[in-house]
């Protein structure tokens, strides 16, 4: 993501981040009752509270031998010698809730236990005009423990149906935390399909990170997603944390003569008449927070890319002219971070210029802001940032949201490598010089510790483009860019931390640079660059 402050600001914000310091994390959500539907044969069961339809809901395993003896007939000595040793847990017995979120540092409610999401398959009707949808979300997952219950996240919209295995299942709400009940529990290893059918109108999210309205954005023009870090639940029920990457496919029928952009590759367009349904499919795995789906009235730009690679823009019309010049170097860009990071991931590319007051990478078809579209090529350092997400960010994605140096840090550093290439070595070190005294000039949080109320502030950009700058320095051209390449290509379509980078680079250079990077990333002064700068 590239959050966009005025140029004149840029001295205060720095010395304001310091401040931010300050205050304590903030509690990203807050469990609250809300309302059930009145249909009684839809009404959710809470899954602590057993009832005559299902009775086993909220019954738990016992976790020890001790308590699991507590069922054996006392007069049976083969049972106390059993249970003396080792209990033998029948499947049923075995069956306890998935956790209501994965435990992230900074925002432990979000995404969820138990169970790992493969495929979402998101079948939705919009109308435009009144901001209202309606439609499925089949999810295939599978169980990574036996199951009594599990969750997802998923906010505000009303539920009509809830299936798991095209059973019905009980389901209760607090704010974003779906929790859902099977007839009987799911096996360890199972694979099993949830269907949610909704509707209403999706509401951005207010997110504790950053101050950005997140998720689904309805505007004059259209809609359009950006989810970064948490808003992908306001439109769809989802395991919404990066460490759950699924594939997906989008079925979504919106009125004449609105066009929909997603994720991944065009498979189909059907003319219903007065409806398109446009058929999209993202077949690489993809974290929730790079979805979207796009809808306006657009014109559709596409080219081939290198080795073949589909490239498709879509632009409104009346900047479409504009837009092709402004993103016209993305071929080469895509060349040049290709030769630096590895092959581009991906089975496609593109962009989307939307009512969006910054520009984000999501995952094959970026987004920008329309104040991005100039004609004359002066947003050409954020077209280049968010194209380096797409290894970085995208591909590699942070193991946590405290890691998010590792996407910002590392697409900043790329917008002034594309600097370097094109512009030459003087103009690229003078960058660098200035970003340095600007930290040296003002205090702001080192890049591995950013506030949780101020994800992406400042220094995970450029004091994280810093910290690379200076790896760069340290062990040399060859090394550093050998460096970037292994931890792309071990990582590609997965997760990594910022422990997992270190030992990339303390591998390919063959040095120890934990006091290295603990000076860079954890402590507060910025420490020197190494010489050669």
């Amino acid at each position: 993501m590239l959050v966009n402050y005025p140029k004149e600001t840029h001295i205060l914000l720095l010395l304001l981040l310091a401040l931010s310091l300050a205050c304590g994390p903030l509690q990203a959500f807050r469990p609250e009752a809300v309302s059930t539907p009145s249909d009684p044969a839809q009404t959710p069961i809470p899954p602590t509270e057993p009832s005559e339809d299902n009775p086993s809901a909220g019954q738990t395993a016992p976790t020890t031998p001790a308590q699991a003896s507590t069922r054996s007939d006392p007069n049976d000595s083969a049972a106390v010698e059993s249970t003396a040793s080792t209990a033998v847990e029948s499947p049923a017995e075995q069956a306890r809730p998935g956790a209501p979120g994965l435990g992230d540092p900074y925002y432990a409610e979000l995404g969820n236990g138990g169970y790992d999401a493969l495929h979402y398959t998101l079948d939705l009707s919009v109308d435009v005009a009144a901001n209202v949808i309606s439609g499925t979300a089949m999810i295939e997952a599978q169980a990574t423990q036996t199951l009594s219950a599990f969750n997802l996240d998923f906010a505000d919209l009303a539920i009509s149906r809830v299936l798991i295995n095209d059973e019905p299942a009980a389901y209760s709400r607090q704010v974003r935390e779906l929790t859902l009940v099977p007839v009987e529990p799911l096996p360890e290893g199972e694979t099993f399909t949830v269907t949610v059918a909704y509707s209403g109108t999706p509401e951005p999210v207010r997110s504790a990170a950053v101050f950005l309205q997140l998720g689904w954005n309805h505007t004059e023009e259209g809609i359009y997603v950006a989810s970064e870090p948490d808003g992908a639940a306001s439109w769809y029920p989802v395991n919404d944390h990066p460490l759950d990457k699924a594939t997906y496919t989008f079925r979504v029928t919106v009125p004449e003569p609105y066009v929909v952009a997603a994720n991944g590759l065009l498979q189909e367009t059907i003319d219903n008449g007065e409806t398109t349904t446009y058929l999209w499919a993202a077949s690489d795995p993809t974290a929730s927070y790079l979805v979207t789906v796009n809808i306006a009235e657009y014109v559709i730009q596409t080219e081939t890319g290198p080795n073949g690679l589909p490239i498709r823009n879509f632009f409104p019309p009346d900047l479409a002219a504009k837009a092709a010049i402004d993103f016209g170097p993305t071929s080469d860009m895509i060349t040049f971070y290709s030769e630096r990071f590895g092959p581009y991931p991906f089975e496609a590319y593109g962009v989307a210029i939307v009512d969006f007051p910054a520009a984000l990478e999501t995952q094959t078809l970026s987004i920008f802001g329309s104040h991005h579209v100039s004609g004359a090529g002066r947003s050409e350092a954020v077209v280049a940032h968010e194209l380096a997400h797409q290894w970085f960010g995208d591909s590699v994605s942070p193991a946590t949201w405290q890691d998010i140096w590792l996407n910002e840090g590392f697409a900043t550093y790329a917008e002034w490598l594309w600097l370097e290439h094109t512009h030459g070595s003087e103009v690229f070190a003078n960058t660098i010089r200035r970003q340095y005294a600007s930290f040296r000039q003002g205090e702001a949080p080192p890049p591995g510790l950013p506030p949780a109320d101020d994800l992406f502030n400042g220094s995970v950009y450029f004091r994280g483009g810093l910290t690379l700058h200076a790896l760069r320095l340290r062990a040399g051209d060859e090394a550093f860019f050998d460096i970037m390449r292994t931890y792309h290509g071990r990582y590609r379509h997965s997760n990594a931390s910022t422990a997992d980078f270190v030992a990339v680079a303390e591998e390919i250079s063959d040095q120890d640079l934990a006091e290295f990077f603990d000076g860079w990333l954890y402590q507060p002064d910025i420490p020197d660059l190494p010489e050669g700068e």
